[in-house]
């Protein structure tokens, strides 16, 4: 059985010019190339401040994205202009600045993974409900429409009945001074981009899910993972997820049924104007279907604003689900680090 997709964030029945002023906790590529961008474009979304502990960098930020530059992460939590705070910091201090957020009344959406671990991450859910807060982890591609396209076809019948699902996610190398190679920050390719196939079989399956077996690939210089596959078990549906800096790029997943395969390329970060082909092949017949251009980050940042525009009009919390889907991969990570065989690279990343 393959699970529904969750619906869009409620919301959309509110004023839309309703502000929702955010604050950004830390001056990040990320934020720079993706996050931001999409937050500005959101209709009723205002950028208040944008602090560094460095305030020369995100002077260099409000320049571009509006806001007041602050030094420190303390002090723009202190700040009563602000609803709500974007998180993409280093994955090890996530859990620090989103509790501190969460107790300073802000909602907080934190980029991927919530935390580094489960009792961290169990943490957060429990002072967001707590404290009626929405409390989102950031991955962009649950809100690309071709994902529910897949689920509409496997539902139907068209594949048959799920056996297998395989998902991958790697790229190449990284320059040595990368964040993703530090231990200390919560570096390492499972955190971030391990993440991705497990959260794309819970999407399509749900939350029932075991790890059966895992390999990770360590580096013996810096001590991160650098690639690594996982064997997972849901019902009936085997799953296997494959992840790494050490590769050509790759992004894809496969739904392999009783009758037929599904295979999407470029499942996890298609640019907003890719349209998304999704191949079906069959012992006999194979087509192709293109489904539409989406910019999946501009529809998480409408998602958050829209249930913080919702729990701000009253609307009981709706986000259980999500808080539900969000401890279960930090609780299949912990569970997959702690069956791992460990290799160690030889010759390092």
């Amino acid at each position: 059985m393959v699970r529904p997709l969750a619906e869009p964030a409620p919301g959309a029945d509110f004023d839309p010019a309703a502000t929702v002023r955010i604050g950004v906790l830390g001056a990040a590529s990320t934020a720079w190339r993706r996050m931001l961008p999409a937050l500005t474009g959101t209709a009723g979304v205002s950028v208040a401040a944008i602090a560094s502990r460095d305030r020369s960098r995100a002077a260099a930020f409000t320049e571009r994205f509006g806001g007041e530059p602050i030094e420190g992460y303390a002090a723009l939590l202190e700040r009563t202009d602000i609803d709500a705070v974007y998180v993409p910091l280093p994955n090890s201090l996530h859990y620090e600045w989103a509790a501190a957020a969460l107790a300073a009344g802000k909602h907080v959406l934190a980029e991927k993974p919530l935390t580094t671990c489960a009792a961290d991450t169990a943490d957060l859910v429990r002072l967001a409900e707590v404290n009626n807060l929405v409390l989102r982890e950031n991955f962009t591609f649950l809100h690309h429409p071709v994902h529910a396209v897949v689920r509409n076809l496997v539902t139907a019948g068209r594949i048959g009945e799920p056996r297998h699902f395989t998902s991958s996610f790697c790229f190449p190398p990284l320059p040595d001074a990368d964040v993703r190679y530090r231990p200390e920050l919560g570096g390492g390719a499972l955190l971030d981009v391990g993440v991705y196939p497990i959260r794309a079989a819970q999407l399509l399956f749900g939350n029932d899910i075991e790890v059966a077996g895992a390999v990770l690939h360590v580096d013996p210089v810096t001590g991160v993972d650098v690639s690594g596959s996982v064997l997972l078990t849901t019902g009936d549906v085997v799953v296997t997820a494959e992840f790494g800096f050490r590769h050509g790029y790759g992004s894809r997943y496969r739904l392999w049924g009783s009758s037929a395969q599904l295979l999407l390329e470029r499942a996890f970060t298609p640019p907003a104007t890719h349209q998304p082909v999704l191949r079906i092949d069959e012992q006999d017949h194979a087509e192709e279907i293109v489904t539409p251009a989406a910019d999946q980050f501009a529809r998480s940042a409408a998602a958050f604003t829209a249930e913080v525009r919702a729990r701000r009009a009253g609307v009981p919390n709706s986000a259980a689900a999500s808080n539900a889907d969000t401890l279960c991969t930090a609780e299949l990570l912990d569970a997959i680090r702690a069956s791992a065989r460990v290799v160690t690279v030889s010759g390092g990343h």
